[in-house]
C-alpha cells in the first residue's frame, strides 16, 4: 500500500489509506487481512525472554514496551495524522484538545519564558495561560493576530513561543500564518498552531512555516460527538520533544478512543466538504437577512480574512459566526432556544448542529470587542457548528428563529 503522504494522492485517497499497515491489519501469516487496525488493548506486554525484555529499552516508535507506549490502535492513529501532515516526523496523542496544547507548550516553554499568544485564542487556551503556565514561572503576552507588528512589538528577551489560532474558533480573523511564523522564527521563537477548523486537509501547518501543529481530534476527526482526543504533530526534533515529554507525563490514549478517532478520520474529507459548502450556504443566507449585521465566515467571498483564507487554505469547515443587528441579549438567548435543528452545546466538528452565544468581550487583552469600526450596538453573536443536515432545513430554521428575535424583549 502506498504512502499515506504521497504527494500524488488526493486528501479523499490519503484519509483512506493512511495509517494501515500490513503488519496492523494482519498477522505474519496473513498480512492486510482484515480493513481496518483491531483495538489492541493491554496495559502489559510481554516478551519471550530475557534478552528480547533488554532490547526494548531503546524507545522506539512502534515497538511493544508497554501499555503507555502503545498499541498498533495508537501507533495506526497517530502515523496517519503524520501522513496528513506535511512535513512532520511524527505525531504525539493527547486525551483532549486542551491536553495537546498543554503538551506542546510544557515541551517548548520553561519557567521565565515569555509566551506570546494570540488575542482572539478560545477560553480554555487563555485560562491555561492565565492558570497553569503563570504556576509554572511562564508569562503570557497578547497580540493582536491581525497586526503582525502587534506580534514584533511584543518580542522580549525572554521571549520563547507564539501560540496562534486561525481562525480563531469563537470571532473566526484570519490572521497572516505564514508571516506570524516567519517573524517567530526570525527570532528564535517557536510557533505552535491550533489547527483544529482547518486540520491538515484544509491548511498545510507545518509548509507554511509552523513548527508545531495542534488539533482537537475530539472535532472533525473524530466527527460523532463521542470520543475526546488531540494531537500534535512536528518535524523530527520538535516531534522527538514532544513525545519524550509526553511520555514523562504518563500521558495516553485509550485504544478504544483510538480507533474510533481512526474510524472518524476515514470519512473526514466528505465530512469536511459537506459542511463547507452548507456553512457558506447558510452564511449567504444570513448576510443577506436585515437583522445580521456581520457575517464572520472566511469562506464568504467579502468576508474579513476571505483573501487570506484564499491564497493559505485548500479547504473549510462549518464553524462561523454572524454577529446580530442591535438587539439585547434576551433578544439573543431566544433566538437560539428557538431553534429546532441546533443543538445547544460546546464543541463542533460533529454530524449534527449545534448553536451557542458569542460574548468575547470579556476574553480580549490587546483587541477590542466589538471592533472600533463597528456600531457598538452590534455585539450580540451567535456561533453556529454546521452539520450534516439538509442546507435546506437548517436556513429554514434560521428564518424561524430570526423571526422570534424579532418579536423578543
Amino acid at each position: 500500500m502506498s504512502s499515506a503522504d504521497d504527494s500524488a494522492f488526493g486528501p479523499g485517497t490519503r484519509v483512506t489509506i493512511a495509517g494501515r499497515r500490513a503488519e496492523w491489519t494482519g498477522t505474519p501469516a496473513h498480512p492486510g487481512a482484515v480493513v481496518s487496525p483491531p483495538v489492541w488493548r493491554a496495559s502489559t506486554h510481554l516478551y519471550p525472554d530475557i534478552a528480547a525484555l533488554r532490547a526494548h529499552h531503546a524507545n522506539a516508535d512502534g515497538e511493544f514496551y508497554y501499555g503507555r507506549r502503545g498499541s498498533p490502535t495508537q501507533w495506526a492513529l497517530a502515523e496517519a495524522l503524520t501522513g496528513l501532515e506535511p512535513g512532520a516526523a511524527g505525531t504525539v496523542l493527547y486525551p483532549s484538545g486542551v491536553a495537546a496544547i498543554a503538551g506542546a507548550l510544557l515541551t517548548v516553554l520553561r519557567p521565565g519564558d515569555v509566551l506570546l499568544m494570540t488575542d482572539n485564542a478560545y477560553e480554555p487556551s487563555r485560562a491555561m495561560a492565565r492558570g497553569l503556565l503563570r504556576d509554572f514561572g511562564v508569562e503570557p503576552r497578547w497580540f493582536d493576530p491581525l497586526d503582525p507588528a502587534s506580534l514584533t512589538a511584543a518580542i522580549c528577551p525572554r521571549a520563547r513561543a507564539v501560540l496562534i489560532e486561525c481562525p480563531g474558533s469563537l470571532t473566526l480573523e484570519v490572521c497572516d500564518v505564514p508571516q506570524l511564523a516567519q517573524i517567530a522564527r526570525a527570532h528564535g521563537l517557536i510557533s505552535v498552531l491550533d489547527n483544529t477548523w482547518a486540520t491538515p486537509l484544509g491548511f498545510a501547518a507545518l509548509r507554511h512555516g509552523v513548527d508545531i501543529a495542534v488539533m482537537s481530534l475530539t472535532k472533525h476527526v473524530g466527527g460523532h460527538s463521542d470520543v475526546m482526543m488531540g494531537s500534535a504533530s512536528a518535524g523530527a526534533d520538535w516531534y522527538r520533544r514532544l513525545r519524550l515529554r509526553a511520555q514523562a507525563m504518563g500521558t495516553v490514549v485509550s485504544p478504544d478512543d483510538a480507533a474510533l478517532v481512526l474510524r472518524g478520520l476515514r470519512t473526514m474529507d466528505v465530512r469536511l466538504q459537506r459542511t463547507t459548502a452548507t456553512a457558506l450556504d447558510l452564511a449567504r443566507f444570513l448576510a443577506a437577512r436585515p437583522e445580521v449585521a456581520h457575517v464572520a465566515c472566511p469562506m464568504l467571498p467579502g468576508a474579513p480574512g476571505h483573501d487570506l483564507w484564499r491564497r493559505d487554505f485548500t479547504g473549510g469547515c462549518g464553524l462561523f459566526s454572524f454577529v446580530l443587528t442591535g438587539g439585547t441579549g434576551a433578544q439573543r438567548d431566544a433566538l437560539i432556544d428557538a431553534l429546532a435543528l441546533f443543538g445547544i452545546g460546546y464543541s463542533w466538528g460533529g454530524f449534527e448542529s449545534l448553536a451557542t452565544p458569542v460574548d468575547p468581550a470579556a476574553m480580549r487583552s490587546a483587541t477590542p470587542w466589538p471592533p472600533a469600526t463597528w456600531d457598538p450596538a452590534d455585539r450580540f453573536g451567535v456561533r453556529l457548528a454546521v452539520g450534516l443536515e439538509d442546507p435546506a432545513d437548517l436556513i429554514a430554521d434560521l428564518a424561524q428563529a430570526l423571526a422570534v428575535w424579532s418579536v423578543a424583549s
